[in-house]
């Protein structure tokens, strides 16, 4: 099982720099094929592994990446065609049984995607608002196309676009994130991880700067070098392209996410949204999966072992025609099954957001009992004080601290706080939070932060969700801010503490609250807040019957 490294050309004459590990004999075998910004040469244990199973294992760096030259554009079309070239490709080699499983997580997942939705009926212009480099491909014949296509997806914490890397589906932009990736490789051909790190180090206030259109300039000087697409990150709004064409696929997904992962409901969305045969495999996890140390010890599962497994059945069509999938209950070692079911509406028929035609539901998403905590209610969330609180943008709501001021003296936030669970608490789905507000400026954002405390008052971060709101100043309305997809048993004894901010800082980048960008603003101004506890509540996706299951047989039946 040697590795060696060969050079794949694209149609405009790239040579690709891919690493090929074989496993022994002679026989053509099926190939796994892994496209990455992040180096190949990282994957070489991957790789072994692959091959120890019987699977030629391939990973490749990007255009403009490591070993890959050209230009590196992230997002942009030629991750189409180039991942279409390199699947053409394996088809041809005398080692190739001609079935090919894309492969990869964050961005080399957006890779596998977009060459497994590279067919002419998928690939084809989105609308008004589609990417015009993602015409990078035009000319290139239907049968390089068709030729291209993965049998199979492994989707891993995907990262769908520059708009959903770059703003949670609220609206709000992640600053925090996106200046750690940019400032790590952005306009670099290699990494450098600890990049924002050091910049921080020497201006622990680097992130307040504004504009945030021109952090980059801050950041050269620490970086050595200029990030010039910076700006361009931000002016990208269009999203769900990757989840729209995904309907029209026919082939096998594996979705694989962390509840604690900024990409989770991306994840969930993909699955969801899938045209073909889609399993998710959803646990405790943050970004890095299992690869973690801080992944729960009893949640641990082997991935490497299930994407093969799964890579098997998936080639061999034993996959059921479904979606379906499993939920960790957090770090109880156990797992909940969860279910998209198909309900078709009549065209005629709008659904509540005035859109026609048919939706897909989740089994999960819609659990068998939904709980809703009512605020000011001592049988449900207790308003502990900021029914009325200042959102100043100078003095914001920190998200890297979980510590809540004691008294309601200058409020900063709307808190509130449940009585002790009687009993343990199951939590598999969707939460949602849904408020009745005051602003009294023009544009306003609503943060809303569940947390855990234990017995022992230790806190733990259970959902967070933020949205924008623009409006007349002084006008209530209902909003609801989605809280992602829970997993998660929560013992006797814990309660539930609910913040309502107007800031996340610096995971999300601050509201300027003067109608103007967020991204461009260099005035900031503070909001005057009221929180409505009367119609105001907390859903939960409360789990009725238990469907416990082990996580591998479910995700590969």
């Amino acid at each position: 099982m040697n590795t060696r490294t060969v050079y794949v050309p694209t149609p405009d004459g790239i040579a690709l720099a891919t690493d090929v590990c074989l496993p022994d004999g002679a026989r053509p075998v099926p190939a796994v094929l892994i496209r990455t910004p992040y180096g190949r040469e990282a994957h070489r244990a991957e790789l072994r592994g692959w091959a120890a199973h019987g699977f030629a294992a391939l990973a490749q760096d990007v255009r403009g990446r490591h070993g890959s030259p050209g230009e590196w554009h992230p997002y942009r079309g030629h991750e189409r065609t180039d991942g279409a070239a390199t699947v053409a490709w394996v088809r041809t080699q005398a080692w190739s049984n001609g079935e090919v499983v894309a492969v990869g997580a964050s961005y080399a997942a957006y890779c596998a995607l977009v060459t497994a939705l590279a067919a002419p009926e998928a690939a084809c212009d989105a609308g008004p608002d589609a990417d015009p480099d993602d015409r990078h491909g035009e000319g290139v014949p239907d049968d390089f196309h068709r030729d291209g296509v993965p049998d199979a997806v492994i989707a891993a914490v995907p990262a769908l676009g520059l708009t959903e890397t770059a703003r949670e589906p609220g609206g709000p932009e992640r600053l925090w994130a996106r200046a750690g990736w940019w400032a790590a490789h952005g306009d670099r051909r290699d990494s450098d991880p600890d990049a924002l790190a050091r910049a921080l180090a020497d201006d622990p206030r680097l992130l307040e700067h504004l504009p945030v259109a021109r952090l980059a300039e801050r950041l050269a000087a620490s970086l050595g070098r200029e990030l010039p697409s910076w700006p361009g990150l931000w002016a990208d709004r269009a999203r769900g392209r990757l989840v729209a064409l995904g309907s029209t696929a026919r082939l096998p997904l594996l979705a694989v996410g962390g509840t604690r992962d900024p990409f989770a409901e991306d994840t969930v969305a993909l699955w969801r949204g899938w045209g073909g045969p889609s399993r998710l495999l959803l646990g405790p996890w943050g970004h890095r999966l299992t690869a973690d140390p801080a992944a729960p010890a009893r949640a641990r599962v082997n991935l490497g072992a299930l994407y093969v497994r799964w890579a098997r059945s998936a080639l061999a069509g034993r996959l059921e025609p479904t979606r379906h999938g499993a939920i960790a209950l957090g770090d109880s070692g156990r797992w909940h099954s969860t279910r998209v079911r198909s309900i078709h509406r009549p065209a005629s028929a709008p659904d509540a957001t005035g859109q026609m035609g048919s939706e897909w539901r989740a089994g999960a998403d819609r659990p068998e009992a939904e709980s809703r905590w009512s605020f000011g209610s001592p049988t449900g969330l207790r308003l502990l004080h900021g029914a009325e609180f200042n959102a100043d943008p100078d003095r914001p709501v920190r998200s890297d601290d979980l510590a809540v001021p004691a008294d309601g003296e200058r409020a900063d936030r709307c808190l509130l706080l449940s009585p002790p669970l009687p009993r343990p608490l199951d939590l598999a789905g969707a939460a949602v939070a849904r408020i009745n507000v005051t602003a009294d400026t023009p544009c306003a954002d609503w943060a809303v932060r569940l947390t855990a405390l234990d017995p022992a008052g230790r806190a733990d971060p259970l959902a967070f969700g933020i949205v924008r709101r623009t409006g007349p100043p002084g006008e209530a309305a209902d909003i609801s801010v989605p809280l992602g997809t829970l997993g998660r048993r929560l013992p006797a004894g814990a309660r539930l503490r609910v913040e309502i901010a107007g800031h996340h800082f610096p995971a999300h980048a601050r509201n300027p609250h003067t109608g103007e960008d967020p991204v461009t603003a260099t005035r900031l101004a503070p909001s005057r807040r009221t929180v409505n506890p009367r119609g105001s509540a907390l859903h939960l996706p409360v789990v009725a019957r238990r469907r416990y299951v082990e996580p591998a047989p479910e995700i590969c039946r």
